[in-house]
């Protein structure tokens, strides 16, 4: 039976246990505070729970200590919530992706400053989702969980499927039956149990709800249900990577794609836990938080846009799947943290993504998939509204690989010429002048 995470964990050496720095699961509304359990709703009010930490342990951080880590989200194992030991962890081992510098992206956007594109489609199964998994499965398996789940809208079910293949322990992922055929394959290949739900992410997610309260359920670790805490929580790696490797300094600004919204929050709470423990300094006029969605599936980014602080469900259409969920659970959150940020959200739709899929590529030489369209053709939407500062160093994030979304382009590119093998074939192309 799962129980309350230790906090400490247990060494395969005779060297003392590292201590986690986290200390409690915190209500994000009431702040209630609970043990480090597999629990993600606050018993008093509903509100979703976070890891909360003890802000003297973060403090013992260096810069040093990370560097000397591992080139892996582990090198930032003191300040997340389990993994300190890494005979415990239930890892790809994923992190360290590149930070592109894109001036060629940046002198057709019209941007003045230093652009980088952060790209997370380098990671082990190819997105971001490597990062929270890692750290939700190695909290689950201190838990005591046997079986890893999820719902999923592709990346994330394609991580969980690897981890848990590579561990040796059983898997069940639940997926919209319209899922992308290509997150379906890689999903599939890991030989865990793959189930389709006829109906949308927020039809599978409901019901993933109801699941886990079951018996038969009771020994799985659903990572963005009971576990949710710890998985969020990996998110934050994202936003320590591109602090250090702009050599230990913040962006002023980012520009983060949003489904749950989840990412936006982990990514802001990232800077500021590395600007309280004094890893970084703070940009002169702080750091703006920019959200990205589709038109198709855009319900916080309409809340901002209509300045209220309800966020209204949505039913998602449109090529944007791995963003489609339409009652997103860190929803208001983001919407906190783009508003005290002075930042802003937009939204992009099928046909913007598509472009800004194809500029992006020939511009940097990364293929994203249609989550990293979302994000650069908001970017550029940005700019044009002068919601951005063209002068400000910006970093935008690339959170999966084009490969599994190739559909959205399939039909807008292509050969560019068809000659038959030979010198005159390549002369009447045009290709040997006239």
């Amino acid at each position: 039976m799962p129980s309350t995470l230790d906090a400490t964990s247990a060494t395969t050496s005779d060297a003392p246990a590292q201590a986690s720095p986290a200390r409690a699961l915190v209500c994000r509304g009431c702040g209630k505070e609970y043990p480090l359990a597999a629990q993600h709703a606050c018993y008093e009010c509903f509100g979703p729970l976070e890891v909360a930490y003890d802000q003297a342990a973060l403090a013992r951080v260096t810069r040093a200590q990370i560097e000397a880590g591992p080139h892996s989200i582990w090198r930032y194992a003191a300040l997340l919530p389990a993994g300190q030991d890494p005979a415990s962890r239930v890892t790809l081992d994923p992190g360290l992706t590149p930070l592109v510098s894109a001036p060629r992206l940046a002198e057709e956007l019209g941007l003045r400053g230093p652009l980088w594109v952060k790209d997370d489609s380098a990671n082990p199964t190819h997105s971001f989702k490597d990062r929270v998994v890692s750290v939700a499965l190695t909290a689950a398996r201190g838990l005591g969980f046997s079986r890893f789940a999820c719902a999923s809208t592709g990346n994330l079910a394609n991580s969980v499927a690897a981890h848990a293949a590579r561990a040796g322990v059983p898997s069940i992922v639940f997926i919209p039956g319209d899922l992308e055929p290509g997150k379906v394959v890689t999903t599939a290949v890991y030989g865990g149990d793959l189930v389709a739900i006829e109906g949308s992410y927020d039809d599978v997610n409901r019901l993933c709800s109801e699941l886990v309260e079951t018996d038969e359920f009771e020994d799985t670790a659903f990572v963005n249900v009971n576990v949710r805490p710890y998985y969020a929580e990996g998110s934050k790696t994202l936003g320590y990577e591109v602090a250090e490797q702009l050599g230990w300094r913040l962006p002023e600004q980012v520009v983060i794609p949003m489904a749950s919204g989840e990412l936006l929050t982990k990514v802001d709470k990232a800077f500021s836990e590395l600007v309280e423990i004094g890893l970084v300094e703070a940009p002169a006029n702080g750091w703006r938080v920019f959200g990205a969605q589709s038109a198709g599936c855009n319900p916080i980014a309409v809340a901002l846009h209509n300045g209220v602080s309800e966020i209204t469900p949505v039913k998602p259409v449109g090529i944007a799947k791995s963003l489609n969920i339409g009652d997103p659970a860190a929803g208001l959150y983001a919407l906190e943290a783009v508003r005290r940020s002075g930042g802003w959200m937009d939204y992009a739709s099928d046909d913007e993504i598509r472009d800004a899929i194809q500029l992006l590529a020939r511009t940097t030489g990364v293929f994203a998939e249609t989550a990293g369209g979302v994000t650069v053709a908001v970017l550029k939407k940005l700019v044009e509204s002068g919601k951005l500062d063209p002068d400000a160093e910006t970093v935008v994030f690339n959170t999966g690989e084009g490969l599994k979304t190739i559909d959205a382009v399939a039909e807008q590119v292509g050969p560019t010429y068809r000659i038959k093998p030979s010198l005159r074939g390549a002369r009447d192309a045009g290709l040997l002048g006239g």
